[in-house]
């Protein structure tokens, strides 16, 4: 039903407007009769008026015809009149003129003619008689008069007379059929207002519960504990859809919750089986140089102790190599300390302008040992970035490129590390790609993450902690830029590194 699709709020607007409507129509047909009835009040009142001054008039002039006959007939005897006697005619006779005017006031449309032609005649007719007053006593002058002006007169207030009736008849008709049919009409609306009242509160009434109802079923479906349990909302509109909407969505919510809650469970289960695994690699990363520093430290204690003479050429490989060993123990520490400051907020950004250049063929130099371990080639193409200086954080952007480079060389094997540095559109673009075993998809997802590689036997077949691409995707948003992987397994992998050339 209509109403069904209907808010509690609108419905009860439109229960009370249909009320108000029909109450708004009883009143308007009783105020119709009653503006009836008064017109029909005013109707007879014309009628009235009317008659009593065609009566009047009609009396007027047929006592003032006899009068002129008899003064006509005396004239001839040269009998005189008083001028009491003319002023009390031409009283009379203006008085004649104005219910001539008054008559003329109540006249309408279907009876203008008449009028018209009456007025003339009798205008006429009281003109002719103020001239024989004016006239009777001067002898010299003629008085004359006009035969059957008087018939013609009163034929026309008749036929006048007659038109009156016949309309005043006729609005009266109508007026009385209007009362009557305003009378039908509003007794029809009352009963009508009654009954439409009546169906309106039980429709309402109806299709508030089963509203209600499945409300009710819907909270007590919620309350057992069945989730996916959802209240049809579109069966209902306004603030009922609304509270449907409301618990349907707190049981998505609760079920949502639910099932985060488990997802919560189960990344938190693979965090820490991640963080034991990354314990793991850093004892074997840590203990790796450690074991190499102690052993040939003690090799060269040892030989220092023979008394023998030096081999200096092993004496520097031996010292080379503690060195090495000690450099990548530095590195290591230094991981964990900026990805601890990155996670607690005290990494701090320190911008300063640098050659962009000269950077890049700095960290290349100082990593070109990693080069040799697998053979690889170095492939440097810094044109686009000479001579230009940039402003950001050197110490950042170096170890993003340090990071890269790193990783590049320990998954490539007897193949190429391509390096680039360019600046265009106000950014610093570096690159590094590698032609070693690439990653699938789903290993490009992770790699960014902190403590996880891209395949668990990573650790075991090349090394590594799973911090370098975090801390490159830290840095990167520090310093308001971006990093980019594209990768291809057994094709090896690009990555793209985006920064601006001045603070942001």
């Amino acid at each position: 039903m209509i109403t069904a699709r209907l808010g509690l709020r609108a419905r009860l607007y439109l229960a009370s407007a249909s009320i108000l409507m029909l109450f708004a129509f009883n009143v308007a047909t009783h105020l119709w009769g009653s503006y009836a009835r008064s017109e029909s009040v005013m109707a007879y009142r014309i009628a009235t008026e009317a008659t009593g001054l065609v009566r009047g008039i009609q009396q007027g002039l047929a006592t003032e015809h006899q009068r002129v006959q008899v003064l006509a007939a005396l004239r001839e005897t040269n009998a005189p009149i008083r001028a009491t006697q003319r002023a009390q005619a031409n009283a009379e006779l203006s008085s004649i003129s104005d219910q001539l005017r008054a008559l003329g006031g109540l006249s309408d449309v279907q009876t203008e003619t008449a009028f018209r032609e009456f007025y003339k005649a009798a205008s006429d007719l009281l003109d002719e008689w103020v001239q024989f007053y004016r006239n009777y006593n001067n002898s010299s002058l003629p008085t004359r008069l006009t035969a059957n002006a008087y018939d013609t007169t009163i034929d026309s207030l008749r036929t006048l007379a007659d038109q009156q009736n016949a309309v005043a008849l006729e609005r009266s008709t109508v007026i009385d059929n209007t009362i009557q049919l305003t009378d039908r009409i509003t007794i029809i609306a009352f009963v009508s207002s009654i009954t439409i009242t009546l169906v309106l509160i039980l429709t309402l009434i109806r299709t508030t519960n089963a509203s209600l109802f499945r409300l009710r079923v819907g909270v007590e479906r919620f309350g057992a504990g069945d989730l996916t349990h959802r209240i049809d909302e579109n069966r209902d509109a306004g603030e009922i859809a609304n509270l449907a909407q409301t618990f349907n969505e707190m049981s998505a919510s609760l079920q949502t919750a639910m099932s985060d809650l488990n997802e919560a469970r189960a990344d938190a289960e693979a965090a820490n089986e991640a963080k034991s695994m990354f314990l793991a690699n850093v004892s074997h990363e840590l203990r790796t140089p450690l074991n190499a520093i102690i052993g040939y430290s003690e090799m060269l204690q040892d030989e220092l102790g023979d008394g023998e003479a030096i081999d200096r050429d092993q004496f520097h490989h031996d010292l080379t190599t503690i060195i090495f060993s000690g450099r990548q123990l530095l590195a290591l520490i230094n991981d964990i300390l900026d990805l601890s400051k990155i996670e607690t907020g005290k990494m701090s950004v320190s911008v300063e302008p640098f050659n962009a250049a000269g950077l890049v063929v700095q960290v290349c130099d100082a990593l070109s040992p990693l080069l040799a371990q697998n053979n690889n080639r170095l492939e440097l193409d810094i044109i686009g970035a000479q001579n230009s200086e940039v402003e950001s954080d050197p110490a950042k952007v170096q170890q993003i490129l340090t990071n890269l480079f790193s990783n590049a060389c320990k998954f490539t094997k007897n193949g190429v590390i391509t390096v680039t540095a360019d600046i265009r559109d106000k950014h610093l673009h570096l690159s590094v790609s590698d032609s070693g075993i690439g990653m699938t998809e789903e290993q490009q997802a992770k790699v960014f993450q902190a403590f996880v590689q891209a395949d668990s036997k990573t650790s075991v077949n090349y090394g590594g902690t799973g911090l370098g691409l975090a801390i490159v995707s830290n840095f990167c948003d520090m310093l308001g830029g971006s990093v980019e992987l594209s990768s291809t397994p057994g094709e090896g992998s690009r990555f793209d590194v985006s920064l601006p050339i001045a603070p942001m």
